[in-house]
């Protein structure tokens, strides 16, 4: 029921929230779907996840009962679950963007319209102590500067937050020699995105960027940080046909990386095309379970990040 539940409210995205102040359930992000926008919010349902847009117009509801306890109804469906508090942008992390700008400009990226600051180290350490109760911490980042400035601040941030003895995942947009060192600094997990299934795609979509740098950096990374904590971000619904993304799925598990299968969010340049459909999830995540299943993967063992949370994405083995 689950499977089937999430992806119909994924093809959404959004929901409307109606009845008791769900304020202190409500996370403002700068980073990933829905970055810049009110905010959003995570409803939970016998032990899984799924996070929402809040829209006013959106066909999804959910009905604050009180104390989290929600009703959540869209078409026919009615389901009691509860809403989780985001701690810090995510339930049970610490999920902070230390820049939420960013110098590239990918075309479905609404970050470089933000102009968020960029965090501190005190910033971050003070967000991470305020946090609540965590199990793991996980930064992200756009590019503010240059790319090896931004490599710095991801490097002093995660020696900074060794004294939390807690597992660090790292996501940002790499340079030579980036995942030797993060290894060195203390962090457990990496991504880096490699974005769309195709080159040529992600040529149109992410002017500037090096693919096979990133490319390179994700294999580095497995030799060091080992299968299921390395892991890469695919968008799915920016043109690519069904087979050119089983494709990369299949390219990346091969090759010992967990990949992210993200849902396309239309914003920035792409705000009018359209959310994938109900049966491209469901197809994608037959195909990506399979996939990870073949190459000995396991995303329950993924500790920090979108993986680890499954709350934008369908996560076989744990959804």
């Amino acid at each position: 029921m689950w499977t089937s539940l999430k992806a119909q409210l994924l093809e959404v995205g959004t929901v409307k929230l109606t009845g008791a102040d769900a304020t202190e359930y409500e996370s403002k992000s700068t980073a990933g779907p829905g970055a810049g926008g009110r905010g959003s919010v995570f409803f939970s349902y016998e032990g899984h996840r799924v996070r929402l847009a809040v829209a006013e117009d959106s066909p999804i509801t959910i009905r604050h009962i009180g104390g989290g306890t929600v009703m959540l109804t869209y078409g026919c469906i009615e389901v009691l679950g509860k809403l989780e508090k985001p701690g810090s942008h995510c339930p049970g992390q610490a999920y902070i963007t230390i820049s939420g700008s960013c110098i590239y400009h990918c075309r479905y990226c609404p970050v470089p319209g933000n102009a968020a600051p960029t965090k501190s180290i005190d910033e971050i350490v003070t967000l991470v102590k305020n946090a609540g109760d965590i199990h793991a911490i996980s930064l992200t980042s756009g590019v503010v500067g240059t790319v090896e400035e931004e490599e710095k601040r991801a490097l002093d941030a995660v020696l900074a937050l060794k004294q939390f003895n807690l597992p660090i995942g790292v996501s940002i947009y790499p340079v030579a020699g980036t995942a030797q060192r993060l290894h060195e600094a203390g962090a457990g997990e990496v991504k880096f995105n490699l974005e769309t299934a195709t080159p040529e795609l992600f040529k149109e979509m992410c002017p500037g960027m090096d693919r096979d740098l990133i490319n390179a950096e994700l294999d580095e990374a497995v030799t060091l940080f080992g299968k299921n904590h390395v892991f890469t971000n695919l968008i799915f619904g920016l043109g690519e046909t069904d087979d050119e993304m089983k494709a990369a799925i299949d390219e990346v598990c091969r090759r010992g990386i967990i990949p992210t299968l993200r849902p396309f969010s239309p914003a920035a340049d792409l705000k009018d095309l359209p959310r994938p459909g109900f049966k491209r999830f469901m197809n994608l995540y037959k195909h990506h379970r399979a996939a990870l299943a073949a190459n000995g993967l396991d995303t329950a063992k993924a500790e920090t990040m979108c993986i680890a949370c499954t709350g934008c994405d369908m996560v076989p083995g744990l959804d």
